[in-house]
C-alpha cells in the first residue's frame, strides 16, 4: 500500500475556548466521578472509536488531564481549552510519522500563550502567568517525556527498503542470455545447447558479487550512523526541554 508521509511542519495556534467540549459536555463531565464513568463521558465527547491498545492510551490521556484540572480548581472554561489544547497537540505529533519534537513543542508554547494573553480576536487571557506555567510542567511531563510512544502507538512504522542499481556491470542473467546467444545451433534435436558460463565469465561473476557486497555493506553503515545521529538529536532536543523556561505573557495593554 502506497502511504503519502507528510513533513513536519510549523503549527499555527488558535483559541480554543468550547472547541471540542461544549458548555454542556462539560457540565457531564464535572458530575461524572467514578473513573469508568469519566472515560465513557470522555471518550463519548471527544469521538475516541479507536481499537485498542489506541483507545486506552487515548482516553487516558483525557482523564488524566480532567483530573489535573480539578486538582488546580480549573473552571469548565478553563478545563475546555486545556482539553483542546491536549487533542490538538496529540494531533500534530501524529500527523506524520517523522521527528517533529520541535515544532509539537513550539506549538504547544504557542497555543499557551494564546489562552493567556489577552489580545481579541487572537489570543484571550483565559490562564494566568502561574497557571500557564503549571500547565507548560504537566504537557511536559505528561506528554513531551513521552513523545516517541504516543507517536510509535499513533502513527505506522516507516521502513527503509533500499534498493541498488549497477550501472554498466552486467548481472548473471544478462551473462545467461548472451551465451544463449552465442552457442551453436545443433541440427540433431535430441541434443541440447550449451549455455553454461565460461570460467572468464564466472570469474567476472565473482568479482561482481564482491563489490556489490561492499557496496552495500558501506550503504548500511551509512545508514546506521545517520539514525543514531538523528537518535542522538532527538534525545538532545529532549534534554534541552527538561529545564522548561514559564511563558512570559505581556499583560500590558497597546495604547
Amino acid at each position: 500500500m502506497d502511504v503519502t508521509i507528510k513533513v513536519p511542519q510549523t503549527l499555527k495556534a488558535k483559541v480554543m475556548l468550547w472547541t471540542d467540549a461544549s458548555f454542556h459536555d462539560m457540565e457531564v463531565i464535572d458530575n461524572t466521578q467514578s473513573r469508568p464513568d469519566l472515560e465513557r463521558v470522555v471518550g463519548s465527547v471527544f469521538g475516541v472509536d479507536l481499537a485498542e491498545p489506541k483507545r486506552g492510551v487515548l482516553l487516558e490521556l483525557y482523564v488524566q488531564t480532567v483530573i489535573f484540572c480539578r486538582k488546580f480548581s480549573f473552571n469548565m472554561e478553563q478545563t475546555s481549552a486545556l482539553l483542546s489544547i491536549i487533542k490538538s497537540i496529540h494531533e500534530a505529533n501524529i500527523e506524520t510519522p517523522l521527528n517533529n519534537l520541535e515544532q509539537c513543542f513550539d506549538y504547544c508554547k504557542e497555543l499557551l500563550l494564546c489562552h493567556s494573553v489577552r489580545r481579541p480576536p487572537f489570543s484571550i487571557n483565559l490562564f494566568s502567568p502561574k497557571e500557564a506555567d503549571f500547565i507548560l510542567n504537566y504537557i511536559y511531563n505528561s506528554y513531551m517525556r513521552h513523545y516517541k510512544l504516543y507517536k510509535y502507538i499513533f502513527t505506522p512504522q516507516v521502513k527503509l527498503d533500499l534498493s541498488l542499481t549497477y550501472v554498466g556491470i552486467p548481472d548473471e542473467d544478462s551473462f545467461a542470455a548472451e551465451g544463449a546467444e552465442d552457442a551453436p545451433m545443433k541440427e540433431d534435436s535430441t541434443d541440447t545447447q550449451d549455455t553454461s558460463l565460461t570460467e572468464e565469465e564466472k570469474s567476472m561473476l565473482g568479482h561482481t558479487s564482491d563489490l556489490k557486497a561492499i557496496v552495500e555493506t558501506e550503504v548500511r553503515d551509512q545508514m546506521m550512523l545517520l539514525s543514531g545521529q538523528l537518535d542522538k538529536r532527538m534525545n538532545e532536543i529532549a534534554d534541552q526541554h527538561k529545564t522548561l523556561d514559564s511563558p512570559q505573557p505581556n499583560h500590558k495593554a497597546k495604547k
